[in-house]
């Protein structure tokens, strides 16, 4: 997270304050991450480089003439409540997606942070591998630059599952236009709540992950 989000006050989309009894059967979640960036990642960068990098990949939307797949198609077609994060990507996805039907946009389902490790200048890696690099940090040893932490992170997906949750159980499918880690975080809050993948189509961009309850 930039240090110019702000999660505070809470999302307008707010969770439950208490569980609601139902008789309608769950509807499905699909968690589908952003269509391909105009940034390029065909570059070698120092650290404090891909920082900036980062920045500007933040900031920016997808790289023009790009279709959504079918299934993401399919998905935006089944589900009943459709959210995208705030990032230029993620909604210039929902929209190629959704063509002219409304999604919500919340800041909560915002990628998680990815602040670089401060290594030497005489290393320069792909803007791919530092993606790799500076997760390992930020999730094992807590290096985050004053932004987002990882137990914070996994407060936000915590509170994200839920109101995807909350959204199902009306009886509706449910479609999540957001990104590829923070996708991946509320996915393991889903299954603690007893959702299970069904259908997984990897990381790449375009990809889905579809829980059903069982």
């Amino acid at each position: 997270m930039t240090s110019t989000d702000t999660l505070e006050p809470a999302s307008a989309i707010e969770a439950p304050s208490a569980p609601r009894a139902t008789t309608a059967r769950p509807g499905a979640i699909v968690l589908a991450r952003h269509g391909e960036p105009a940034l390029s990642r065909k570059c070698r960068l120092t650290s404090d480089q891909y920082r900036e990098w980062w920045g500007r990949y933040e900031l920016g939307g997808l790289l023009p003439g790009q279709s959504p797949p079918e299934h993401v198609r399919k998905a935006a077609e089944r589900a009943g409540a459709i959210f995208a994060s705030t990032r230029q990507r993620s909604i210039e996805t929902a929209k190629a997606a959704c063509g002219e039907r409304d999604f919500t946009r919340d800041a909560l389902f915002i990628e998680a942070p990815l602040p670089p490790p401060h290594f030497p200048s005489f290393i320069r890696l792909s803007p791919r591998t530092w993606g790799v690099v500076s997760r390992f940090w930020w999730w094992f040893f807590g290096h985050h630059e004053g932004q987002e932490t990882r137990r914070e992170a996994q407060a936000r997906a915590s509170k994200a599952a839920e109101i995807l949750d909350h959204q199902a159980a009306k009886g509706q499918d449910v479609l999540l236009v957001a990104h590829g880690f923070f996708n991946t975080m509320i996915g393991l809050e889903l299954r603690r709540r007893g959702w299970r993948c069904v259908q997984d189509r990897g990381f790449k961009y375009w990809s889905t992950r579809h829980f059903e309850r069982p």
